[in-house]
């Protein structure tokens, strides 16, 4: 038996979920190990009762297993298990994350910074437009997009990731034997080509709604961060964004005027804070303490910068007298709104003068 089969296995038994599956596995050694063991063994493990195992020693199981192999083999859909390197870092720390990932295209994950863009099917422009500004200005820092495929905002995200050429990752609420929603067909080679779909489903799995909230906690839990773009009151975002806060995620969210419908639930997770305010990539870029691998380091005397604006200036020579210094101190010093200055800083930053450095600190380079 295959470590694939002997995991299938284990994930088609009733009431045995991904979990209890992993704590099986951290005693025995191994998924094929699991289904040798004997019963009376396993229920000495803390947390697994009789009603887990009652049928773990079925034939049947194992026969879903072979015919879910086959359905994969036949149609080129890969899988990547919980103890794989290709299988998401951020993911891996969720107690509930999957043992199993089902995916189609070039995923290319590891080492990857990975930020989920949520929201509203009933994107206005607003929201369109700062959707696609956002991932244009993320491009020099190559993250990886993660959405969930639907209309608005996830397809909006998806396609502006194609355009820049950045990977960008459907997380889907069924099985790959099928695409929802139907319309979204014409964007499948092209999403494949620049990264893929993943999803925990079966190809035999029922489609109701419930899968999408089940769904959702790949989203949020794959990615370091959860940017939320237009909500109602209510909606499925705002479950992505109360999972990734479960999961101790950042989540930012987009505000809007207090008379938008689509702006009430982004309006309501930064009043809660359940949020971050998020106005612009550098927004993101400051609270995430990214730095720009795509930007060579210069090494520049600070005397020798050309050409700088009155307010690049002021923020030059604080930082050459004071070193190392946080946002709020340099806000203070030079007079520049804290909003501002981060903006400020990132083309800075991109332009090779300063840096961030560890602790949401700024320096000279």
């Amino acid at each position: 038996m295959t470590s694939i089969e002997a995991l299938l296995t284990l994930q088609h038994i009733p009431n045995l979920g991904d979990s209890s599956i992993k704590k099986l596995i951290q005693v025995v050694g191994s998924a094929e190990e699991v289904l040798q063991e004997k019963k009376a063994n396993l229920l000495k493990i803390d947390g697994i009762g009789k009603v887990k195992l009652s049928a773990i020693h079925d034939t049947l199981h194992r026969k879903a297993a072979l015919s879910e192999i086959d359905f994969m083999q036949k149609n080129r859909i890969n899988y990547i298990s919980y103890t794989d390197k290709a299988y998401p870092f951020y993911l891996k720390q969720c107690v509930d994350s999957p043992v199993v990932l089902f995916n189609t295209g070039n995923l290319n994950l590891p080492k990857k910074r990975i930020v989920s863009i949520v929201g509203t099917r009933k994107v206005t422009t607003y929201g369109k437009q700062f959707c696609e500004q956002l991932i244009e200005d993320l491009v020099p820092f190559d993250p990886v997009i993660v959405s969930g495929f639907a209309y608005g905002v996830d397809i909006t995200a998806h396609k502006a990731a194609i355009k820049n050429k950045l990977q960008t990752v459907a997380c889907l609420g069924h099985g790959l034997n099928q695409i929802y929603p139907k319309s979204h067909k014409q964007y499948m080679a092209s999403m494949e080509e620049n990264g893929g779909f993943m999803t925990d489903f079966w190809s035999d799995a029922s489609f109701v709604p419930q899968n999408f909230l089940r769904r959702n906690r790949i989203i949020a839990g794959m990615s370091q961060a959860t940017i939320v773009i237009e909500s109602a009151d209510k909606g499925g975002s705002l479950v992505t964004a109360q999972i990734a806060n479960s999961y101790n995620r950042d989540v930012f969210a987009l505000p809007g005027r207090t008379t938008d419908a689509m702006s009430k639930g982004c309006n309501m997770l930064i009043k809660t804070q359940q949020a971050h305010v998020i106005t612009s990539v550098a927004d993101l870029v400051y609270l995430l303490n990214w730095e720009t691998p795509n930007t060579p380091k210069k090494v520049i005397q600070p005397q020798l910068f050309q050409n700088l604006t009155a307010e690049e200036q002021k923020v030059v020579d604080f930082l050459k007298d004071n070193n190392k210094q946080d946002l709020d101190s340099i806000a203070l010093h030079c007079k520049i709104p804290t909003y501002k200055l981060a903006s400020l800083l990132l083309q800075m930053e991109l332009k090779g003068i300063t840096q961030p450095l560890p602790g949401k600190l700024f320096s000279l380079i």
